[in-house]
C-alpha cells in the first residue's frame, strides 16, 4: 500500500496502519464481496471508489484464495441422511374488521 506524505510527516491513515501491507478487515470486506458474486475486477473498482485503496487483482486473488481449502472442506462434509425442515407459507389479505383495513394471513 502507499501511504501518501505531507510536508510535515503528520499523515496517519485511517484504515491501515502505517507500515502495514494489508488487514485482516480489509481482507473480510474482499472475501464478502467476493461471496456475493464480485470479480477480482469489481472488487477492484469497489475498494478504489469507496475507500480510495488501490488493491490489484493478483492481491484479490491472493486473499481469496486463503479461503477455497475452507470452501472445499465445507462442499465436501458428510451430509446428514435427513434433515427436518418446516416450511410454512402464508398469503396475506386487506380485509375489513370493525370498520377498520387489517392485514390478515
Amino acid at each position: 500500500m502507499k501511504v501518501p506524505r505531507d510536508r510535515n510527516g503528520e499523515f496517519e491513515p485511517k484504515i491501515i496502519e502505517k507500515y502495514e501491507r494489508t488487514t485482516n478487515r480489509i481482507e473480510d470486506q474482499i472475501i464478502a464481496m467476493y461471496a456475493k458474486g464480485m470479480s477480482t475486477r469489481d472488487i477492484e473498482d469497489h475498494m478504489k471508489d469507496i475507500y480510495g485503496i488501490d488493491v490489484s487483482p493478483t492481491m484479490v486473488s491472493k486473499i481469496t484464495d486463503k479461503i477455497i481449502p475452507k470452501i472445499q472442506e465445507w462442499q465436501s462434509r458428510p451430509l446428514e441422511r435427513v434433515y427436518p425442515i418446516v416450511f410454512l407459507d402464508a398469503i396475506h389479505f386487506k380485509v375489513r374488521k370493525e370498520n377498520r383495513v387489517v392485514s390478515k394471513a
